[in-house]
């Protein structure tokens, strides 16, 4: 029988290259949206599709126990089409809030429902300024202002949630994305400091679930303002992976 994955975020740029990577690797995929019209997509591309919003704490943790997944991942944002700087300025609010109680309620329904390996999406760029290429050990910025203090914070509590699984026993790994760019971003090539191309990060995920290797991994080309020397190492990563290999 093949392994449970319960994606959070199916429908979201890194979860529409993720689910046909996790089929072809033979999981079985339950891929989550709040949007009813997104699930005919989630079914075309193999897997279940599971219509919950990440805020109705007791339907998702009903979700999890009926479908009792022994892998959850975590690729949930709140972005706008096409990264609108317009809109953004709601959206910090909005996906710190995901970060914050959506994950908080992501791990207490997998640990309720038995599942100890949870898989989850971070940003490669919150860190605090010091010398760079970054590494995972060097401080997150938790000094600062402003809409970047919000942005912070909630990094902060999704990753303090995730791994803190490994403090009982359990599978917690963080992803640090770059600068996503690719199909859906609204990116069609490399910007930002620390870019990767989202089938790229996709298989980050792909691989994280498959190793079951815990801990925190930066996911970024090489020459990045941070470096991810650590995922191709521990996780056989790099940046080259596309859907087509």
């Amino acid at each position: 029988m093949s392994e449970k994955v319960f994606l959070a975020g199916a429908s979201g740029v890194v979860g529409t290259a993720l689910v046909p990577l996790l089929v072809e690797a033979g999981y079985e995929v339950y891929g989550t949206t709040r949007h009813i019209e997104r699930t005919d997509a989630i079914r075309e591309a193999g897997a279940h599709a599971v219509l919950v919003d990440i805020f109705d704490r007791e339907t998702l943790a009903n979700a999890i126990e009926c479908i009792a997944p022994t892998i959850v991942v975590h690729q949930l944002t709140d972005l706008p089409p096409g990264l609108d700087p317009k809109r953004m300025g709601e959206a910090t609010a909005r996906n710190a809030r995901i970060r914050t109680e959506g994950t908080d309620n992501l791990v207490s329904a997998a640990r309720a429902a038995g599942c100890q390996r949870i898989v989850a999406q971070s940003i490669a760029w919150a860190y605090a300024a010091g010398p760079t290429p970054y590494a995972e050990t060097q401080p997150l910025d938790t000094s600062a202002e402003g809409g970047r203090a919000i942005t912070v914070g909630g990094i902060v509590a999704l990753e303090r949630w995730v791994l803190s699984l490994n403090e009982s026993g359990g599978s917690g790994t963080v992803l640090r994305y770059g600068n996503l760019y690719g199909p859906g971003t609204g990116r069609d090539t490399a910007e930002g400091a620390s870019p990767v191309h989202v089938e790229a990060a996709a298989w980050a995920a792909l691989l994280a679930v498959q190793r079951s290797t815990r801990g925190v991994f930066n996911i970024a080309e090489d020459g990045a303002q941070v470096t991810s020397e650590k995922a191709k190492r521990e996780l056989g990563w790099n940046p080259e992976m596309r859907l087509r290999q």
